[in-house]
């Protein structure tokens, strides 16, 4: 630092023009298209200029949300030239810890780019440490990204870094997965032996489907009507999403843009006397994928809950279903026949509150999929 200083003092006295020294601040609306643009070539591998219409994209889910403040959204290193180096892309969500509210960040891409990105990495990655934030997460951190997150003062959370999928038409559900490498495997000319190999299958292992719930049924519902539902199910939480009408409302629309995961739909869960035990709230996209998002039930109603659900995603014609693990629902879901565990990327958080991080490492602590990154179109489309 004296060095530095030294080197400063000496362009003073002799006029000549001081270099200008880079900072972290705050990603302005102005920082847009050198963001989107970092963003096309660090995670697309393409050298182009972002296209509007994700320009548009990034304006709208990091600087849309009601909750949204400078303190609250992505921060970005100004290398002091008026070039951006480094970015962190951040949305607020507002949570509950132990009865007091605080606005969380969820930070969705860490980019860094040349020598100024570097150091500015540097400098954004101090300014993520858990003695300055009340409550930071991802759910989809890099084993780099994850160790970083540790040394910072973080935890990782096992369980919640897990994606479950559970095959309904397992040669169909095959091909939707690995035709994501292979092009060839999308052809619809693979389709129909698929379907075909699939109907003698279930035929033969009728185990393949999953069975009602005695006494259960599901029932659509708006997608609008499941914060409501899940409010008081949620309760048991110390740590939860709030979900405050403006925020769900928002989360709902602009998960709604993510159209190549499907329509956004939600689902109750009935007992024999009629009361709503359990809902769930996931994207449908016909005839191949259900990306379940959220999972709620009253407390003891876990395994009939998810079995109903399966059962009823099964009979909507899905090929399989994906979804976030949770540590409450773990020994209901994992009864199931032709269901596998997957590592999607690690679930990280700071905090500077021992409440809150104790809540963490013993589970005590709901996010889910509307409280995460798994709607953003940043993960399946650009």
């Amino acid at each position: 630092m004296e060095v530095e200083l030294g080197k400063i003092q000496a362009a003073r006295s002799s006029g000549r023009e001081m270099p200008r020294m880079g900072n972290v601040r705050a990603m302005e609306p102005r920082d847009i298209p050198a963001v989107s643009s970092m963003f096309t070539r660090i995670f697309r591998k393409r050298e182009q200029e972002a296209s509007a219409e994700l320009q548009n994209y990034v304006e709208t889910i990091f600087f849309g949300s009601p909750l949204y403040a400078p303190e609250h959204g992505s921060i970005v290193y100004d290398d002091g030239t008026g070039g951006i180096g480094s970015a962190i892309l951040a949305i607020p969500m507002e949570f509950t810890v132990n009865g007091r509210r605080t606005v969380a960040k969820l930070l969705c891409a860490f980019m860094s780019e040349g020598k100024a990105g570097a150091v500015g990495a540097a400098c954004l990655a101090r300014a993520m440490r858990a003695t300055r934030q009340d409550m930071c997460f991802s759910d989809n951190s890099s084993p780099v990204s994850a160790d970083h997150w540790v040394a910072g003062g973080g935890v990782v959370l096992p369980i919640q870094s897990l994606d479950w999928r559970r095959s309904f038409r397992p040669f169909r559900a095959w091909g939707l997965t690995v035709g994501r490498q292979v092009r060839l495997l999308r052809s619809p000319m693979l389709s129909e032996p698929l379907a075909l190999a699939d109907r003698l299958l279930r035929r033969r292992r009728p185990r393949t489907k999953p069975d009602p719930v005695a006494g259960c049924t599901t029932h659509a519902i708006d997608p609008a009507a499941f914060v409501d539902l899940a409010e008081p199910m949620l309760q048991r939480f110390s740590v939860r999403p709030v979900w405050s009408r403006s925020e769900f409302d928002w989360l709902v629309t602009v998960a709604r843009l993510n159209t190549p995961l499907g329509e956004l739909l939600c689902r109750e869960v009935r007992d024999e006397s009629g009361r709503v035990i359990g809902a769930y709230l996931y994207f449908g996209k016909a005839g191949e994928r259900a990306t379940v998002l959220n999972v709620v039930c009253e407390a003891g109603r876990e395994f009939a809950v998810t079995a109903q659900m399966f059962h009823a995603l099964d009979a909507e014609g899905y090929a399989l279903a994906v979804g976030s693990s949770q540590p409450f629902l773990m020994n209901a879901i994992s009864r199931q026949r032709w269901l596998s565990f997957h590592h999607r990327g690690y679930f990280c958080m700071v905090t500077r509150h021992a409440d809150l991080k104790d809540a963490a490492q013993r589970n005590d602590i709901y996010v889910g999929g509307l409280a995460s990154e798994s709607w953003s179109r940043l993960l399946t489309d650009f």
